[in-house]
């Protein structure tokens, strides 16, 4: 079998941006290629065209054309020209595309096209309340009736983007993300800097950081030499239109509050593990995921996790046992479970446990992969 993947990122040296999208078709066709089926990933919105392999893995950079008129048109169907001419020449069985943007909305692929909802513009603007651009959902509404079958990292997911879509008679099927846990060991989850709270994700509105502000402000009344460190890429704010969101929740906190306030911004992705590790709690308050990579790496890691309780988030922990889930906006709950295990050590360290055994049983990269090989097994044997 022989496995395309068309992704605007890929985490790599020579690729500028990748974030959880990226990550997690990293961390799947990385097993598939261990498992000995063939794969490649073709990265559009390059700054240069190349070919190379890695790991058992042919990655195609593709450089980014501009158009004069109709490029959202153009730009696709010359990406349908270059998968096209791979898919017949290498034998591809099978193309996944993600649902952001609608890339795939105007492309006829010569092999069965599946898309994977890793979060599409319609549903973020549906889950966070925002006005979508018709453009946007006309793009990709075309883009999922191109589609043979589906793959959602969570029910909820999948079940919100059916609706949406108007999805019907295809094949929507939950698989969530994968970790290599080999790659996620926490050897002394006993150690670990006391006080110590760790964010980690972009710094925007719908993953919930203007809630932060406030949830610290009551922990620190109990636990006064607590920290909160932020990691993350800073994005325009949606709200306002001002370039960076950082700029504006800095000034949300207390004066007194933001001496124990550290924004790193975007660090190298071998170095967030080593903040996990040093971290006490970590806390993901977002409005808006399909799943989460971050939170489960975390879990691996033994962290206890305070997590939002919204849709997603439950197929990933169970409340009280393996992390806490609490609505964002509900700052004196959150606020009372960070302090819960900021008090007692030993919670810590069973809640990272439990968290541990949660991502063996469910996100385990070995079990993920094999559900994504017999899947694309169906959809080829369709043919």
């Amino acid at each position: 079998m022989h496995i395309a993947f068309l992704t605007p990122e890929y985490p790599h040296e020579r690729i500028s941006h990748s974030a959880g999208i990226g990550t997690s078709i990293r961390n799947l066709v990385v097993a598939l290629a261990q498992k000995k089926v063939k794969v490649s990933v073709f990265v559009y919105g390059q700054q240069e065209n190349e070919i190379f392999v890695e790991d058992g893995i042919t990655i195609h950079l593709i450089k980014n054309r501009t158009y004069r008129f109709m490029g959202w048109y153009w730009h696709r169907k010359y990406l349908q020209k270059y998968l096209n001419r791979y898919i017949l020449s290498e034998q591809i069985d099978a193309v996944e595309a993600p649902d952001w943007t609608g890339i795939t909305a105007f492309m006829r692929l010569k092999a069965p096209l599946v898309i994977r909802f890793h979060g599409s513009d319609t549903y973020f603007c549906h889950i966070e309340k925002r006005h979508q651009k018709l453009k946007n959902y006309w793009f990709e509404k075309l883009a999922t009736q191109k589609a043979k079958a589906f793959i959602a990292p969570t029910a909820y997911a999948g079940k919100i983007s059916q609706e949406l879509f108007d999805i019907k008679n295809k094949t929507i099927q939950t698989i969530h993300y994968g970790l290599a846990l080999e790659r996620f060991e926490n050897l002394n989850p006993e150690i670990f800097e006391n006080g110590l709270i760790l964010y980690i994700g972009t710094i925007i509105r719908k993953k919930g950081v203007f809630e932060l502000p406030e949830i610290f402000n009551k922990v620190r009344v109990k636990f006064p030499e607590a920290k909160l460190v932020l990691i993350g890429g800073d994005s325009s704010d949606v709200q306002t239109g001002i370039s960076s969101t950082w700029q504006i929740l800095e000034k949300e906190f207390d004066i007194d509050d933001l001496k124990n306030v550290t924004y790193l911004g975007k660090i190298p992705y071998q170095d967030v593990q080593k903040y996990i590790k040093q971290a006490q709690v970590c806390v993901f308050p977002s409005f808006a995921e399909t799943l989460g990579m971050v939170t489960i790496e975390s879990m691996a890691l033994q962290k206890p996790v305070v997590n939002t309780n919204i849709g997603w988030a439950q197929e990933l922990m169970v409340d009280g046992e393996s992390g806490f889930l609490v609505h964002p906006q509900d700052h004196l709950l959150y606020a009372n479970r960070i302090m819960e295990l900021l008090a007692d050590a030993n919670l810590c360290l069973t809640i990272g446990r439990n968290s541990r055994k949660r991502v063996e049983a469910i996100f385990d990269i070995e079990k993920i992969v094999q559900q994504n090989i017999l899947f694309c097994q169906s959809i080829t044997d369709q043919l």
